[in-house]
């Protein structure tokens, strides 16, 4: 008599390639950020969820028409984020609130101004 191991198998038993795609298919609905961009005359609003990161583990930047958003190194999590407005920044008139893992960034544009040369 020769005896043969039994291999039983669940119906129900998933494979952990099936997991590992799962996983990264949950990581990714689930960090996918939802920016709102609002605008009100010359001023644009700007909100981001960024749980976990403190205001300290942010970096702003404002050049000319474009804002860059992205966490520093060694911060709990990864964040790069970059707008262009239609008008230039006024960094001295606008301002940035860190409040229950909401960064609300409230932008300030300059008009931009047309000025007249007189001919001598």
């Amino acid at each position: 008599m020769i005896m043969t191991p039994l291999m039983h198998r669940s119906a129900y038993a998933v494979s952990p390639s099936a997991m590992d795609a799962a996983l990264q298919r949950f990581l990714q609905a689930t960090t996918t950020a939802q920016d709102t961009v609002q605008q009100d005359g010359q001023v644009f609003s700007i909100s981001v969820d960024v749980p976990g990161l403190s205001r300290e583990q942010l970096h702003i930047e404002l050049q000319d028409k474009t804002v860059r958003l992205a966490s520093v190194e060694g911060a709990p999590r990864s964040i790069q984020r970059a707008w262009k407005l239609p008008a230039s920044i006024d960094a001295a008139a606008s301002k940035a609130s860190l409040e229950n893992g909401v960064l609300t960034l409230v932008l300030s544009t300059t008009q931009p101004s047309t000025q007249t040369l007189a001919i001598a």
